[in-house]
């Protein structure tokens, strides 16, 4: 650590051969710079340098910064042989930088792209999010077309070939999800929902007969698949359930009554800390529709938003935790704790959900008296 700046500090060396497509069987040290910076994956990472010689760049690194270009070091075929997941680091790299993947370099990871099956969840998992969270999680769109999602995330593959037909629409539903994750911050979160949100629809597909394709009920299946994909991926539990909640409720807002009951439904049922992270997920969607109807429904959205901001700063009840009665009180009046408690308190709930006036511990007690006490 050099003023809380961490660096790395290794020895030259040559690595053996990759028998496993992970690891090199053996490790030999070298004096010979050279030779260590030949076993490195791309070129823009092979260079080197110190205060004597300057920049050592052996292999056109900088040349290929100028231009742009991901490229890797000697025969990409043997690059990608010695560690597989180079070929996704190559479209991670591409994605951060905004570079184009060179030709040869792109053919051998159509080639080799089968080889990822060797590589564990956890590795695929890191790369994966460096991708999506970088400032072109588009492109996604190019481990695709080099046949590398089939190989951990088949998933979007379906939905890169699953068309929509409809008026709200002007992507694939795959191509939709690409645009979307522009729309969004580059929180994980975020972007992993906008990834996940309509991954449900290749299997809720139902053709009209004028041709109109629809997806009913697409928002659960796509819940459902992201915590399979992410259960397969190795993220953690925190990420998932969020996740999870967002792609949930995507589409609640849709021909529901906007109105502060309506907010503060929405804020018991999804959670408030979720509101404003699902606004953006809404906003994202539309944005990566087709233009049919869209002012509306941007306007629709902000008027949701408005609700829930005012909801918000009037403090008003939206959960169990800022109801005015406790299970504490109902006890005191001489009720066991047990399901009818619970029952109990969430009748309470649902009436100051409709009635926030009455969030009022003399006047909840008394409906209790009145309701459940005769």
């Amino acid at each position: 650590m050099v003023d809380h700046e961490g660096f790395e500090v290794t020895t030259y060396r040559i690595d053996g051969k990759y028998e496993d497509g992970r690891h090199p069987n053996e490790v030999t040290f070298t004096p010979c710079l050279e030779e260590d910076l030949k076993r490195r994956d791309f070129t823009i990472n092979a260079m080197a340098y110190n205060d004597r010689n300057g920049l050592i760049d052996l292999f056109d690194g900088i040349e290929d910064m100028e231009k742009k270009k991901i490229r890797c070091v000697g025969n990409a075929k043997e690059r990608f042989s010695e560690d597989a997941l180079r070929m996704l680091r190559a479209v991670r790299f591409s994605a951060q930088l905004g570079y184009e993947i060179e030709e040869a370099t792109s053919l051998a990871i159509c080639e080799l792209a089968d080889n990822l099956k060797k590589i564990s969840a956890e590795r695929i998992q890191v790369e994966l999010t460096k991708l999506v969270t970088s400032p072109h999680p588009d492109y996604l769109r190019k481990a695709y077309e080099t046949k590398m999602t089939a190989v951990f995330f088949p998933e979007f593959d379906r939905a890169m070939e699953t068309d929509q037909n409809h008026p709200h629409h002007c992507y694939s539903v795959g191509e939709h999800i690409l645009h979307g994750m522009t729309y969004v911050s580059d929180d994980k979160i975020l972007r992993l929902s906008m990834l996940f949100h309509d991954l449900g629809k290749p299997d809720t597909l139902v053709v009209g007969e004028d041709g109109i394709t629809h997806f009913h009920g697409h928002a659960k299946v796509s819940a459902e698949l992201s915590k399979t994909v992410m259960r397969r991926l190795k993220f953690d539990n925190d990420t998932m359930n969020k996740v999870y909640n967002l792609v949930l409720y995507h589409d609640y807002f849709i021909g529901r009554q906007v109105d502060k009951h309506g907010v503060r439904k929405a804020m018991n049922k999804i959670g408030e800390d979720a509101m404003e992270p699902l606004f953006e997920v809404i906003r994202a969607d539309i944005l990566a529709q087709s233009d049919y109807l869209r002012e509306e429904k941007l306007n629709n959205l902000e008027s949701w938003r408005e609700n829930f901001l005012q909801v918000k700063e009037e403090g008003q009840c939206v959960s169990l935790r800022t109801l005015a009665v406790k299970g504490s009180d109902l006890i005191e009046f001489g009720m066991k704790p047990g399901k009818e408690m619970g029952e109990v308190l969430n009748s309470l709930l649902t009436h100051v959900l409709e009635y926030p006036e009455d969030n009022e511990k003399e006047i909840l007690l008394k409906m209790v008296k009145e309701r459940f006490l005769k």
